[in-house]
């Protein structure tokens, strides 16, 4: 595998109803039997909340796709405020016949429940791994309420990036808080009346959701029935997948692997990205 340097670019891909579905693509090019490496970030984030996870896979040389899902960052807003997960799965599957070659997805929370869905519709000639991160099907609903009460928060915007800053170390207090806080300036936008808003669209909070008993018989169902590798990543400080949580989904899915990451919490890849990196690097590679 090639280990020379590899960088994106900022490509679209559509997702159902024609929405632009923007993303950071390395290696388009790469030899027709390298899979790719599709990664589906959480609920609020973008493709930047990956870190460096994708340069080092892209460096690796593989192909490397990481898709801003509809309604984030750079993607277009749903007409219709339906961010489901079955609309997310629609999108992913999309994307992926545009990729045109057998994917590795790395999914984060929301990512995560979209990669189980994805995973087992397009089956294990498409997808050939599945990584979760900080995802089960029957996840904390306490951890997920802080992760809403958190984007809620910040929905009257900020009024300058130290304050957004301050609300991000208030909710991660376990992560070290960057010397500068102009690494928020992916994450968020400076509008017209000078504040500084997340970049998602607000109706992500108030739309309807899937009924969640359903989706967690779907989502388990998925995962149960499927037949490729799984890694489960979680990070040992998070309050959304408990130690109970893994232990349901291994004796579920005993073929699923486990790493738990001590200095991390829910936010896995930015909390320690070093040893995400490592882990998922020696997973995809394998």
């Amino acid at each position: 595998m090639s280990t020379t340097r590899s960088e994106p670019h900022t490509v679209t891909f559509r997702g159902v109803e024609d929405l632009a579905l923007a993303a950071d693509e390395w290696n388009p090019d790469a030899p027709a039997d390298t899979p790719a490496v599709l990664m589906l970030h959480g609920g609020g984030q973008n493709r930047f909340s990956w870190k460096n996870t994708g340069q080092i896979l892209a460096d690796r040389g593989y192909h490397v796709v990481a898709l801003d899902s509809r309604g984030h960052g750079d993607s277009d807003r749903a007409p219709d405020a339906n961010y489901t997960v079955d609309a997310l799965c629609a999108d992913t599957l999309r994307v992926l016949e545009q990729i045109g070659r057998p994917a590795i997805l790395i999914g984060a929370s929301m990512g995560g429940m979209t990669g189980m869905l994805v995973a087992h519709a397009a089956g294990p000639e498409k997808v050939t791994k599945l990584v979760l991160v900080d995802v089960v099907p029957r996840y904390e609903k306490g951890g997920s309420a802080r992760i809403r009460e958190f984007m809620a928060s910040g929905m009257h915007g900020f009024a300058t990036l130290d304050e957004a800053a301050d609300a991000v170390a208030g909710y991660l207090p376990h992560r070290a808080r960057p010397r500068s806080p102009e690494g928020l300036k992916k994450n968020l936008r400076l509008r017209d009346d000078g504040r500084w808003y997340w970049h998602w669209d607000p109706a992500f909070l108030t739309a309807p959701m899937d009924d969640p008993f359903v989706r967690v018989e779907k989502l388990e169902r998925a995962v149960i029935e499927s037949t490729i590798p799984i890694l489960l990543i979680r990070g040992k400080l998070s309050d959304v997948v408990s130690a109970e949580g893994v232990k349901d989904f291994l004796e579920k899915v005993p073929r699923a692997e486990f790493v738990e990451l001590s200095e991390a919490g829910h936010t896995a890849a930015g909390d320690d990205n070093d040893a995400f990196s490592e882990v998922v690097v020696e997973f995809v590679s394998r």
